[in-house]
């Protein structure tokens, strides 16, 4: 499988690419492109002043710019928070997607969107306080609206971004079951 891989608000960080080798290592091609030129952070509110710096729009056009030359080949689109919030536009936006890999995130849905039954599978903390119940339920149900066929995880106890051995939020136990289940899913893909 041809997997796009989009990183946190942390930017692209030595968990990501040990995420990308992981995915190789079970037989994939991974790409990791760097939305934030380079630069990483050791605070969600460090990332998130780039983010608000460079913009929404900024954001998704150098994403789609990364994405754009592999399209053709029918991507798996995929991401850590902030990164799975770009994924999943890109994804809905993508008539050749052939996947959605979301790792603890997930973004508001156009009214508009439309997919042919788009494989999508959630990973998300339980509780999570940047994705609380009430939304998530919400965009389980606008996203099915839209065609997709989506299967959420939760782990409770775990921090946001669980899967990141870098971060307080760390959880092995979460965080080997995410990759046991999400490496299943794109094994059938």
């Amino acid at each position: 499988m041809n997997i796009m891989l989009f990183h946190s608000i942390y930017g692209l960080r030595p968990a990501v690419r040990r995420a990308a080798d992981r995915l190789r290592g079970a037989g994939h091609e991974v790409w990791t492109p760097d939305l934030f030129d380079g630069r990483t952070f050791d605070t969600v509110e460090e990332g998130r002043a780039l983010n608000e710096e460079l913009g929404r729009e900024e954001i998704l056009k150098r994403a789609v710019l990364a994405a754009a030359p592999y399209s053709e080949r029918g991507l798996v689109y995929a991401g850590f928070s902030l990164g799975a919030a770009v994924a999943q536009t890109l994804a809905l936006g993508d008539k050749n997607a052939r996947g959605l890999l979301l790792l603890h995130g997930t973004s508001d849905i156009a009214a508009t969107a439309s997919v042919d039954d788009l494989p999508v599978q959630l990973h998300v903390a339980e509780p999570d306080p940047f994705e609380p119940d009430d939304w998530l339920s919400a965009w389980y149900l606008q996203m099915r609206k839209a065609g997709a066929d989506v299967e959420v995880y939760r782990y409770a106890g775990a921090g946001h971004l669980y899967t990141d051995p870098d971060l307080p939020d760390y959880d092995e136990e979460a965080a080997e079951a995410t990759w046991h289940v999400a490496l299943g899913f794109l094994e059938t893909l």
